[in-house]
């Protein structure tokens, strides 16, 4: 099967480590950083090594990091990667309470671990988002974006945030008075009304801002919190209308 370069270079990393013997090669990422409330959720998954010769699955073609990603779209691959029989996949959940205990960054690295943790057969290496995970439990490279660069870490961005925004869902249902289902627990101007308005509730991150200064998050994890300020603030956006 044909399969363009751009397509062939998103996998680039991975068939290396193919072509090396390494034929376990996970992504991993998480989603949930940045907001008041709610979990992190790390995701990993794991290509087959026969795509070093096939290329990527035909249905994945645009799959990219989640950020980028329209619902429908981030739905629509976590339906094909779920589904896939030779994809290996696991997600892990961590919540507010252990968030709050450990911090964020310990929160996300514990997830993580988790998820890779779960994958039966374990993977020989795995490819990270961002920085160096002193913390993981299995031989790792980092990439700067990498959610953009290797379609493993990309699928897992995909998982981890499907999960959570689902979650998030659920909440809203739990606890109504906070729009859960519409900003899953960004710091929009509608949830920050809301805190005013009733309090915190069981699932806020009493460790993080409006509760605690921003800045000690910032410290801690601050490419993660980065790119989630910039998702929240295209959330409080109101959407393009187009000239009459």
């Amino acid at each position: 099967m044909a399969i363009g370069t751009r397509h062939w270079h998103r996998l680039g990393f991975e068939r290396e480590l193919w072509r090396q013997g390494t034929s376990l090669v996970a992504g991993v990422d998480e989603a949930g950083c940045g907001p008041l409330a709610g979990p992190v959720v790390a995701a990993a998954v794991i290509f087959p090594c026969g795509w070093l010769e096939s290329g990527l699955h035909s249905k994945l073609r645009g799959l990219n990091d989640s950020k980028q990603l329209a619902e429908e779209q981030r739905e629509k691959y976590f339906s094909v990667i779920t589904a896939h029989d030779e994809i290996k996949y696991a997600v892990a959940v961590v919540d507010a309470e252990m968030i709050d205990r450990i911090n964020i960054l310990q929160a996300a690295h514990r997830a993580m671990n988790l998820a890779l943790e779960q994958l039966n057969p374990a993977p020989q290496h795995v490819l990270v988002d961002g920085r160096p995970v002193k913390s993981l439990r299995f031989p790792h490279t980092p990439l700067v974006k990498g959610d953009c660069r290797s379609y493993s870490i990309a699928a897992a961005s995909v998982l981890a945030k499907v999960t959570r925004d689902r979650m998030m869902v659920a909440f809203d249902k739990q606890f109504p008075r906070y729009g859960f289902a519409e900003h899953k627990g960004y710091a929009t101007p509608q949830h920050y009304a809301a805190i005013a308005a009733h309090g915190p509730c069981a699932i806020h991150r009493r460790s993080f801002s409006p509760f605690r200064p921003v800045a000690e998050a910032m410290e801690l994890f601050p490419e993660a919190l980065l790119e989630d300020l910039a998702e929240r603030t295209d959330r409080s956006q109101p959407p393009p209308t187009s000239a009459p």
